[in-house]
């Protein structure tokens, strides 16, 4: 008898179970034994099925129960179901256009198409909100594929007026973003949101199913009651509690019952230097807590006074008012107007800002997600495990995509 284990195998569209290979008739599935390792490489099919040889396999979940039987006629279909993705960011690349779309009477949004301009269209939505857009969010996706389309949600980047909070609530930016599709003559694209983006992506989809052909969430973020507490409240701070100490300290005792409440009021005072002191206290407490190791160049940006009002106002703006959700549990509560699309959900198990029980309610809720879980990650997209799934995720769509 030979048997061979493979470790990290995803048996199913949600988990990484332990399996091991047996050359040999189907035994119970009560058997837990995994044990012996080899160096040949096998590639899964969807079903969970693995390739090699020329005799029929056996494939046993350890955490499952799960049997499933390799017929010879299946062996090449399986290679070429399942290739061994990408991981590896994309090179630095230029817009080959870009532009300012006026999407009401105040505002006024930047967008940027790289990569192919005949490929297929994803939509990249920043996190924040606030947060705007950067080059480097260009280099999660294959370039000679992908069309890559950013922009700046509304008083956010190079979007103007700037950290406008007249007109600015999520539904807004839905409406902006099928604008901009119809201004670029898009048909349907696939969506990529993380953090306050992962919020922005579902309720996008949720409002226009018809026009997403995948996504790709990172560090999801629902925007109810317990997660704003969470981070603003308290609850983050058992964790970090020295660069909490600074956004704390900034409001009076007599005021910290509602830390967000205290700094909305600062925020949007008539003292711009108040504005100012405010903002950066707010941006720097996320900034310092978005890595799982201290990120010197992400906490630099706390200090930058015209990044930091943008960011600060308009999150504190959107928490104030929930998210402009009619109800707490809104997107989970609608998750079955997009249970059809095909999506990968790339979580941080360390993840402070956004911490993974959101992650965990929505994979209960829409078990047909690809659930990925890094286990040496917090929250921010440019941690090495955390950017190595999102390109993959891509990939993964993008082979799709091709086979389709």
């Amino acid at each position: 008898m030979m048997r061979l284990s493979i470790l990290g195998i995803a048996l199913s569209s949600n988990s990484y179970y332990c399996a091991s290979l047996s050359l040999i008739p189907p035994i119970s599935t009560s058997s837990s034994s995994s044990s012996l390792s080899c160096s040949k490489k096998f590639t899964p099919s969807a079903s969970g099925k693995f390739v090699t040889g020329k005799r029929n396999l056996v494939l046993r979940g350890q955490s499952v129960g799960f049997e499933s039987e390799l017929k010879p006629g299946d062996l090449m279909e399986s290679v070429k179901e399942f290739p061994e993705f990408n991981r590896n960011l994309y090179p630095n690349i230029e817009p080959y256009s870009s532009g300012f779309l006026k999407v009401s009477d105040i505002h006024t949004i930047y967008w940027e198409e790289s990569g192919n301009p005949n490929g297929h269209p994803v939509v990249f939505l920043h996190g924040g909100p606030g947060g705007g857009t950067a080059p480097s969010n260009r280099k999660f996706f294959d370039p000679d594929f992908f069309r890559i389309i950013l922009f700046d949600q509304r008083g956010a980047g190079k979007s103007t007026p700037h950290a406008c909070l007249v007109e600015n609530t999520t539904w807004d930016l839905i409406s902006d973003i099928e604008k901009l599709r119809e201004h670029l003559e898009i048909p349907e694209w696939q969506v990529f949101g993380g953090s306050w983006g992962s919020t922005l992506a579902l309720a996008y989809s949720q409002s226009h199913p018809d026009k997403v052909t995948g996504m790709v969430l990172r560090g999801i973020f629902l925007l109810r009651k317990k997660e704003i507490d969470w981070f603003y409240e308290g609850g983050a701070a058992s964790i970090f509690p020295d660069a909490w100490e600074p956004f704390r300290d900034l409001i009076p005792e007599n005021e910290r019952e509602s830390f967000v409440d205290a700094y909305g009021k600062r925020l949007n005072s008539d003292d711009q230097e108040v504005q100012v002191r405010s903002a950066r206290a707010w941006t720097m407490w996320e900034m310092m807590t978005a890595h799982l190791f201290p990120n010197n160049d992400n906490i630099k940006r706390g200090e930058d006074d015209k990044f930091s009002l943008a960011f600060a106002r308009i999150e504190n703006h959107y928490f104030v008012n929930r998210g402009f959700f009619p109800s707490d549990g809104f997107l989970l509560d609608n998750i079955d107007k997009i249970r059809h699309i095909k999506t990968t959900i790339v979580q941080g198990r360390y993840d402070v800002c956004c911490p993974m029980m959101s992650a965990w309610d929505l994979h209960k809720a829409w078990p047909e997600a690809d659930l990925k879980v890094i286990q040496d990650a917090g929250h921010s997209a440019n941690e090495p495990g955390i950017a190595a799934e999102l390109v993959a995720a891509n990939e993964k769509l993008k082979h799709i995509k091709k086979g389709a």
